[in-house]
């Protein structure tokens, strides 16, 4: 983490959140030790929702952002770790800015979500209309009708 943040130049009084893998509290308590940071600094979320693996940073992410606690222009470090002594750290200047959509990028897109789902609907129901018409192929294929009690 030390080194990320050198990198990029900055210190650790300037880093507003690191959201780590989710592993363990015991894992996070050292960290946060060894950084001399706040354990305030980390998010945590493996109390609620245990380790989830590979999905703990991005649910912690979201929920880091649910709970407010990224504003824009925040330094925010992502930590994983994993079996092998393997890590990686990647340090994000968060910003909330929606990417432009242009009108004609926009208007392109939304026939074709009408038409694909004109034509979906125009196959469930030839699927219906060729079971109605031919029947089934075997009579222990047909549905019966359950005795309401």
């Amino acid at each position: 983490v030390q080194e990320v943040v050198a990198k990029a130049g900055l210190t650790m009084a300037d880093v507003a959140l690191i959201v780590p893998h989710q592993a363990n509290v015991r894992i996070i308590e050292t960290a946060a030790k060894r950084l001399k940071v706040p354990e305030e600094v980390f998010y945590l979320n493996v109390d609620r929702a245990g380790n989830t693996s590979a999905a703990s940073i991005p649910i912690a992410l979201c929920e880091a952002v649910e709970a407010g606690r990224l504003k824009p222009d925040d330094n925010v470090i992502f930590v994983g770790f994993g079996g092998g002594l393997t890590w990686g750290a990647s340090l994000v200047k968060w910003d909330v800015t929606p990417p432009e959509v242009y009108i004609a990028e926009r208007n392109w897109r939304d026939p074709r979500y009408v038409w694909a789902r004109v034509k979906s609907r125009m196959r469930r129901f030839g699927r219906r209309l060729e079971g109605w018409l031919s029947g089934s192929p075997t009579p222990e294929a047909r549905l019966r009708k359950t005795d309401k009690r």
